[in-house]
């Protein structure tokens, strides 16, 4: 899975996915796509891609509905890289696809 993948399936779904890296810093892809690490200051010394390729548990949740007052809290649920793969696959079925035209 590339990060590609995981910002698609964010957007798709309307998710927020988590995943750790390995200065223990964390990566979290929100359901607009954004890749972001909150606790970075500076440049990055390390690739986010490298990064997501040695994850190895992710936490993903429901986006909170903009709007909506007193909503419930949405559940954070651990996922494997197995797991969320298969999540990606599903999602990604989904898709329009391609129409070949013929030129006349």
């Amino acid at each position: 899975m590339t990060l590609v993948d995981l910002r698609r399936l964010a957007i798709r779904k309307q998710l927020r996915i988590r995943f750790g890296l390995s200065n223990g810093m964390e990566c979290v892809v929100s359901e607009d796509g954004v890749a972001r690490v909150p606790a970075l200051k500076g440049v990055p010394e390390f690739s986010l891609e490298k990064e997501l390729a040695g994850a190895t548990a992710f936490v993903v949740e429901m986006a909170v509905q903009t709007g909506a007052k007193n909503a419930p809290r949405p559940k954070a649920v651990a996922m494997g890289p197995a797991e969320l793969a298969g999540m990606a696959a599903q999602s990604a079925g989904g898709g329009v696809a391609h129409v070949e035209h013929e030129e006349e």
